[in-house]
């Protein structure tokens, strides 16, 4: 039974050996390859996240350019809509002069149409009141008037005179 449980020195030899051989084998065909694969796959990762980062600054300056962009419309559209009601303004004022002065001019015409008008009634009136004058100093010469009778005579000028106007 002491042999089962026994160390046999070339057996303890060659299989520290061996454990040596397995331990290089395995550092050289196993731990270096993970560890290249490892450190590739750290190097596509980080470059990853570079290029994440460039991104994301990339995607940043596009946003800062877009407001930027922004602000300059709605300065533009600010501007635009300012000159136009200024002038809107300009041709309200222009439009409100022109009914002004077409409005004066109207009312000009008419007062010198009324004006002419009233010289007209007035030049006829006198031309009726001339006739009449005229009548009633045939009719003072035909006869000779008594005080009734003048008072009759302009009683009938004043009532043609009234007829007429």
């Amino acid at each position: 039974m002491q042999d089962l449980v026994g160390i046999v020195p070339w057996t303890f030899i060659a299989q520290i050996c061996n454990l040596f051989i397995q331990a290089y084998l395995i550092k050289r065909f196993l731990f270096k390859p993970v560890n290249e694969m490892l450190e590739k796959r750290r190097q596509r990762a980080d470059a990853e996240i570079r290029e994440a980062e460039t991104a994301k600054e990339e995607a940043n300056a596009i946003k800062a350019e877009y407001e930027q962009n922004m602000l300059e419309a709605k300065d533009k559209a600010s501007n635009i809509l300012s000159t136009a009601q200024k002038t809107a303004q300009l041709q309200s004022e222009s439009i409100l002069k022109e009914a002004s002065q077409q409005a004066a001019a109207i009312r000009e015409k008419a007062e010198a149409d009324i004006e002419q008008e009233r010289q007209k009634a007035v030049n006829e009136l006198k031309d009726e009141i001339g006739g009449i004058a005229m009548e009633i100093a045939g009719k003072v010469i035909e006869r000779e008037i008594s005080e009734k009778d003048h008072e009759k005579l302009i009683d009938e000028f004043i009532q043609n005179v009234g007829e007429t106007s």
